[in-house]
């Protein structure tokens, strides 16, 4: 029996940060799908987490447990195929090194995905967008440093975790202003930055002071805002918008539905969905094709392409009723 402590222990501080380059919210997100695992699979043999060996984790059981957080937890196709990626990808790891495991790693990885309705990415418009830039009370140091937030966030397409981990210098605001951008996969992009966002930040930087730290963003103590802490200042800002814009009272805003605005914004600008993914820091095209489902503009100009079909026209003339009615 192979103890799986010490083998989980290695995958997640050694392999994926230092040998795959994976992220620290990779990291998490992966370290929080094998805290369920461990526990419910602990439960349904009677052990303790750490008493885990390699082969308790059969196929059987992870397919158990993925119905398990679908009806105990009310997780979404999404979540539980999530789920099953970070099993597979701990698998891959250790039939490597426990070669008696390939027959149980290979059912594992066999395990075939759910597949789920893709309905379309929620984004603002251009409109609702405005309202909550506007929202910030730019009197205050909170309300410059929020709108400057909101502002590169929907400017620079950017995800949470890049907002709040970006760092004081990569932002340069000489002509043309622009910042540095560490996206998945430690790919760094440099996006240039519009005028009215570059003003926004020149005003945060104006009173943000000097706190001890790298990042640009800062909370009121000084310490780096937080992927929570900016989702409490969207979800703020987005309740004062829907005071003077009806249409988002009630709805939730997230940090990612910015990022979805400023892409589908970019495609309806550029028609080009390749620059999209660049700006975007996409590594797969493939990604980026969801917002061609999402701008309808793209599909008239393929029926404006094609010449309509040149149909015979005629005249529908109704039946005789009484001929009609024999033939029922």
């Amino acid at each position: 029996m192979t103890p799986i402590a010490p083998l989980i222990t290695a995958f997640l501080r050694q392999h994926m940060p230092v040998e795959r380059g994976y992220s620290p919210n990779t990291c998490e997100t992966y370290a929080h799908a094998f805290r369920l695992l461990f526990d419910f699979a602990g439960g349904r043999l009677h052990k303790s987490p750490s008493q885990l060996c390699i082969e308790d984790i059969t196929a059987a059981l992870v397919l158990d447990f993925l119905g398990h957080i679908e009806r105990a937890r009310s997780n979404s196709a999404v979540t539980r195929n999530s789920r099953l990626a970070a099993v597979k990808a701990f698998m891959r790891y250790v039939e490597l090194r426990v070669p008696s495991s390939l027959e149980q790693a290979h059912q594992i990885r066999a395990i075939p995905i759910k597949r789920h309705d893709q309905a379309l990415v929620q984004h603002l418009t251009m409109k609702q967008i405005r309202a909550i830039l506007d929202a910030p009370n730019l009197s205050t140091r909170s309300g410059v440093r929020d709108r400057a937030m909101l502002h590169l966030c929907f400017a620079g397409g950017l995800r949470v975790s890049e907002l709040v981990e970006a760092p004081l210098d990569a932002l340069s605001l000489r002509h043309p202003p622009s910042i540095r951008i560490c996206g998945k996969g430690r790919r760094e992009r440099c996006l240039p930055l519009w005028k009215e966002t570059a003003a926004d930040l020149r005003a945060w930087l104006a009173v943000r002071g000097a706190p001890r730290t790298p990042e640009l963003f800062v909370n009121a103590a000084g310490n780096p805002m937080t992927r929570s802490g900016f989702e409490y200042v969207l979800e703020k800002h987005v309740r004062v918008a829907a005071l003077k814009l009806p249409e988002l009272r009630g709805r939730s805003v997230s940090p990612h539905q910015l990022r979805h605005s400023c892409a589908v914004v970019m495609l309806q600008a550029t028609r080009d969905v390749r620059k999209v993914a660049l700006w975007l820091g996409h590594s797969d095209m493939r990604t980026t094709e969801i917002y061609l489902r999402v701008d309808p503009s793209e599909k008239l100009e393929a029926i404006e392409a094609m010449l309509p079909l040149n149909l015979r026209r005629g005249r529908f003339k109704a039946p005789d009723a009484l001929i009609a009615s024999l033939q029922e």
